[in-house]
């Protein structure tokens, strides 16, 4: 008996000290949803960031990841969904699409409570 409880005890201590809050959760999926972190393009808050400055055919051209902290949860929910250039596709479930929006959206539910 003395053995087993040896066995399970790290098992135990891994699984209670493992657990993290949505929001914890959120902000992570935020920073790594799939291999390319959403901050990458999107910047840390989902305001848009510069992600290449280049030329074509003579003309100076930029490479942005758009805003998405204002849009509203319908748009944000058809944006992931919807297959667009330069943007990977993640396959996400509903609620780690849920956690995203609340992620970006952080502030304005603290501001409401």
């Amino acid at each position: 008996m003395k053995y087993l409880l040896l066995l399970f005890s790290p098992l135990y201590i891994y699984a209670t000290s493992s657990f993290i809050t949505p929001k914890e959760y959120a902000a992570q999926l935020y920073k790594n949803p799939r291999g390319i972190g959403c901050q990458k393009c999107h910047g840390e808050n989902g305001e848009g960031k510069l992600i290449a400055k280049y030329k074509h055919k003579g003309k100076e051209r930029e490479f942005r990841g758009p805003k998405i902290n204002s849009i509203n949860y319908n748009e944000f929910y058809k944006a992931i969904n919807r297959r667009k250039s330069g943007m990977p596709r993640y396959f996400l479930t509903n609620k780690e699409i849920e956690a995203l929006y609340l992620h970006l959206h952080r502030n304005e539910v603290k501001n409401a409570q």
